[in-house]
């Protein structure tokens, strides 16, 4: 009896915003491969492209440079991503981003070019995304994005990401409706705190980690390879049923606080 075929197996995907070996994205890359994905990758820069080429060859996987900021950089991206794959079955977007400033100070000090800049990078380019990506999701598929619990609830010095966040999952909900008639579904995925270089922008990081193991029920914080495997459903035969949701991979912590 043959061995049976992996559960991602011909679907082809795009991730977006792998940063180095500690990014989400990475992580999402490095399982959904394992289950036989095929995938293309991107990173910010030229300078990101250092760290992330020897993780692109690790998935055998195309990688392509992409700032959202640039005009014409995301149409480019999905086109050429998906002309290299043949076409598109599931797309993680996993960028976000705020001036320093604003991400470090207060949401009532908030400037209204920080906070435009923010809901741009962290928000609507997924919206965008969605809209570019549509085409090529020929047979349906499926949109997965990266959240977090300050989105839900107000988290001490998460600040301006929270309401960010909270626009984004709400978004999750809109595309949803407006592209399941495709059979193209949407979900959030709200990890705990992990290491990565975006999260160590926020004041405090290391105290947000260390509060989130005490409260966690599973005692620990999440892996990256957690965080995929979630990614990795999501896209997969498993969740052919679901959209509209955003999925807690955080130990527990959003069912105890």
């Amino acid at each position: 009896m043959s061995p049976s075929a992996p559960p991602l197996a011909g679907r082809r995907g795009l991730i977006v915003g792998v940063a180095d070996a500690h990014s989400i994205a990475w992580g999402c890359a490095r399982r959904t491969r394992a289950q036989g994905a095929d995938l293309v990758l991107s990173c910010l820069n030229e300078k990101a492209r250092a760290a992330v080429a020897p993780l692109a060859e690790q998935v055998d996987a195309p990688l392509l440079v992409c700032n959202v900021n640039e005009d014409g950089a995301l149409p480019a991206l999905v086109a050429e991503a998906a002309a290299r794959l043949g076409g598109l079955d599931f797309v993680v977007h996993s960028i976000a981003w705020a001036p320093r400033t604003d991400l470090q100070g207060r949401v009532v000090d908030s400037s209204p070019e920080g906070f435009a800049q923010a809901m741009q990078v962290s928000c609507h380019s997924f919206a965008q995304l969605a809209r570019l990506c549509e085409p090529h999701l020929a047979g349906g598929g499926a949109l997965v994005t990266m959240s977090y619990l300050g989105a839900d609830e107000a988290v001490a010095r998460y600040g301006l990401m929270g309401p960010v966040k909270a626009a984004l999952e709400s978004m999750v909900r809109y595309l949803a409706l407006e592209l399941g008639p495709r059979d193209i579904r949407v979900h959030a995925v709200s990890p705990g705190p992990v290491p990565t270089r975006a999260a160590s922008g926020l004041p405090d990081f290391d105290t947000l980690m260390d509060r989130a193991r005490v409260q966690a029920p599973l005692g620990r914080l999440v892996s990256l390879d957690e965080i995929g495997d979630c990614v990795a459903f999501l896209v997969g035969p498993g969740a052919t049923g679901m959209t509209g949701q955003t999925l807690y991979v955080d130990a527990g912590v959003h069912a105890v606080r």
